[in-house]
Order: C-alpha cells, then sequence, then structure tokens
C-alpha cells in the first residue's frame, strides 16, 4: 500500500468509481444536493464521498491501523416515474440498478489507499426535492503513518549497508 493520505484515498476511490459509466459526477460530500440553487451545478446521476474514522489502533513509530467510514452519496435529480406501469418506469429503475454497482464494485475491494472494503449500510436520505438520495456507508481499513518520522538507515559497526531513507509521506 501506498502512503495514506485523504487526497489519496480520494482520489483512488474516484478513480474506482469509472468504472460505473452511468456517474456522471464526483465530488467531496457537504450537502450539494441540500442547495442546489446556491450550489455549483453538477450533472446527475452524482456520487459523493464523505471520509470519517471509525476506530484507531496504534502502531509503532506513530503509525495507525484505522477504519474508515466512507459513506457513498448517490444523487439523481429525477422527475421519472417508478410506479408499476409508468411509461418512463424502465429509465427510473436504472437509477437502482446503480446502487447495485456501487455495491458490487467497492465491497470487497482493496487499493493502493485502503483494503478490506465493506458495505456496512444503506439508506435513503430526505432531500426535500424531486431528487433521488441514497447513502451506502462502508468501512475499510488504512494504514496512516503520516505522522511517522523520517528514518535513515543505520548500520551496526563494522557492517556496510547503504542507506534507505524512508519517509511517512
Amino acid at each position: 500500500m501506498s502512503t495514506f493520505n485523504w487526497a489519496n484515498i480520494y482520489t483512488e476511490l474516484c478513480e474506482k468509481a469509472n468504472q460505473i459509466s452511468s456517474i456522471q459526477w464526483k465530488d467531496l460530500w457537504h450537502n450539494q444536493v441540500g442547495f442546489l440553487v446556491e450550489e455549483h451545478p453538477f450533472p446527475t446521476p452524482a456520487l459523493f464521498f464523505n471520509f470519517r474514522i471509525s476506530d484507531i489502533e496504534e502502531n509503532s513509530n506513530k503509525s495507525q491501523q484505522i477504519k474508515v467510514q466512507v459513506d457513498m452519496y448517490y444523487f439523481y435529480e429525477s422527475f421519472l416515474d417508478t410506479y408499476q406501469g409508468s411509461f418512463n418506469q424502465e429509465d427510473a429503475l436504472a437509477y437502482l440498478n446503480t446502487l447495485t454497482e456501487i455495491h458490487k464494485v467497492f465491497h470487497g475491494s482493496s487499493g493502493e489507499t485502503y483494503s478490506s472494503m465493506e458495505r456496512r449500510g444503506f439508506a435513503p436520505v430526505d432531500t426535500g426535492s424531486a431528487g433521488n438520495l441514497y447513502v451506502q456507508n462502508f468501512v475499510c481499513e488504512v494504514t496512516d503513518d503520516s505522522a511517522s518520522p523520517v528514518v535513515i538507515g543505520v548500520s551496526p559497526r563494522g557492517v556496510e549497508t547503504t542507506p534507505i531513507i524512508i519517509t511517512g509521506n
């Protein structure tokens, strides 16, 4: 795994989401759908990522093993009808198929910045508008050694070695 930082995991998850062709926009979550008039316009369907730490275990040398909760908000601003027999029901239900695709892509996945991704929750979110918004909660493992000091290789007396520099970045 590469050295952890929030930008790297966000970028990697966005790249992984590129496998889902219906998603038109990826961004960090800051409740954009609650302020659609004031917000920078974005195309839908859109996938938003939110991060929080759910558990931390200390390793050595200022390194931590952390469980990161990744909330993935999937939004589609739609006036399509989902009721049985509606003329545009098939297009409307494509939204639900994409929710399944998000699960298929991320559940059980690992990457350069994280491992052991598991889905732990799924729920609708009331937007008070015409949009559909669901959140899927995933948890993954991350080793965060970003606070670890730089270590320079040291050799015992009489033993020649080539110095190696290891950084937490």
